[in-house]
């Protein structure tokens, strides 16, 4: 397999995450020692889904040769150094049938040509698990061409901050994530107690709590809440299985009684107060109207401003219980980790992706799996089809287990944690 590629293409979807640069630069370090050469696709899918022969992809502008020089001392750089974008070339194959309509497929289909007007024939995708996703409906697209035809191999790392991710314990960037969010509620903790107040802190995580709940803990927050924490008790009454709507009234509430029983039983009257932005998912219709969603569907969660929404309705509740007007500042934070520079972990974490990533192909000859890493940073190779749903492609993400000991330990250094 090592000799039957000649160019290996390395391409970055999606949000950036903290040791990106990590994978890039061992993944690439190990396909040139092999004596393969590496192209870096800039800024995503963006420069390849509108490709046409007549508007060639051009060196320096829609990618850049990856050479050992100009990977010198990357491996702990922010930032990503073939950019990001959100494009989606699959946006329109929701289903396996897709793939059979040629007016859905196009946009892959440009894909498959710029990559082999370059000469590439071997694809690193990195992203979240939208671009997994997408890998997959890549991998798909090639297995339906022509059998006398080369077919693309793809391998995946998966990326997020999130750390949503199934067949993965922990995604690079998440624990620099949370130390870089941690330290901001820190600062805003001495913040509010200064001034006897609160913050109510908007965190990303679009799917699920990891965090949330990690820059809660690092960072000593009051209290916590995520989209496993909207259990039937705080569902409204409009709720349905398919649109489950939470009653923020109820939440509104809870955040209250935690602010009293700290002022009455330990005399503070400051906190944080961190919510996960996926819990905008949860909001009515009403509250939702006008608010934009993105190229793969999802809710423009940043446009809800959920954090001054929460804290605007707390300071109104806890005057009517108290009598006492409290200041409570509502802010979004996340955006300033998501480049910054990656911890130990994360970059030898990467760097492992990245190394797994030219052996899978050049060593296994693999095709259509995800890079995975356990125990002592083991190499795992994960199917695509263990990760996506063969009916309607959709990945499944990985929420926090209810009452695992993650998540018993948040609420545990939580204020009154039955409050």
């Amino acid at each position: 397999m090592s000799q039957a590629i000649k160019r290996v293409a390395l391409l970055f979807s999606g949000g950036p995450a903290p040791g990106a640069n990590s994978v890039i630069s061992a993944c690439a370090i190990s396909f040139i020692r092999a004596g393969i050469e590496v192209v870096g696709i800039r800024y995503g899918y963006s420069n390849l889904i509108d490709y046409t022969p007549a508007q060639p992809l051009v060196e320096g502008v829609h990618y850049m040769r990856l050479t050992e020089p100009a990977l010198r001392r990357t491996r702990s750089k922010e930032g990503i150094l073939i950019g990001t974008a959100r494009a989606n070339p699959g946006k329109n194959i929701k289903a396996p049938e897709d793939l059979h309509h040629a007016e859905k497929v196009a946009p892959m289909k440009r894909v498959d040509e710029a990559l082999r007007s370059i000469g590439v024939d071997a694809l690193v995708s990195i992203g979240g698990d939208d671009t997994l996703k997408t890998a997959n409906k890549f991998k798909l697209f090639q297995d339906l061409l022509p059998a006398d035809q080369y077919r693309i191999p793809v391998v995946h790392v998966p990326k997020t901050i999130d750390n949503d991710y199934s067949g993965i314990d922990f995604t690079f960037g998440y624990f620099t994530a949370v130390e870089t969010l941690g330290t901001e509620i820190r600062n805003l903790h001495a913040d509010a107690e200064a001034a006897r107040a609160y913050f109510v802190v908007e965190c990303m995580g679009r799917s699920a709590g990891w965090l949330a709940y990690g820059a809660a803990i690092a960072g000593e927050a009051s209290m916590v809440l995520s989209v496993e924490d909207i259990t039937a008790e705080y569902l409204a009454p409009e709720s349905t299985p398919k649109r489950k709507i939470m009653d923020l009234n109820k939440i509104v509430s809870r955040i209250v009684t935690m602010m009293r029983k700290r002022r009455e039983q330990e005399g503070k009257d400051y906190g944080v107060v961190v919510l996960a932005e996926g819990l905008a998912e949860y909001l009515s219709d009403e509250a939702l109207a006008g608010v934009p969603r993105d190229d793969h569907g999802h809710l423009s969660v940043a446009n809800c401003d959920l954090g001054k929404m929460v804290a605007k309705l707390v300071a109104a509740e806890f005057k009517k219980q108290t009598g006492v007007t409290r200041k409570v500042n509502g802010l979004q934070v996340g955006y300033e980790s998501r480049c910054a520079r990656p911890h130990a972990f994360d970059v030898m974490l990467g760097c492992q992706l990245g190394v797994g990533a030219f052996r899978a192909l050049a060593e296994k000859g693999l095709n259509g799996v995800m890079i995975s890493v356990a125990g002592q940073f083991d190499l795992h190779y994960v199917d695509f089809e263990k990760l996506v749903d063969p009916k309607n492609l959709v990945t499944v993400v990985r929420f926090i287990q209810p009452q695992s000991d993650f998540h018993r330990l948040a609420r545990f250094l939580s204020s009154f944690p039955e409050g």
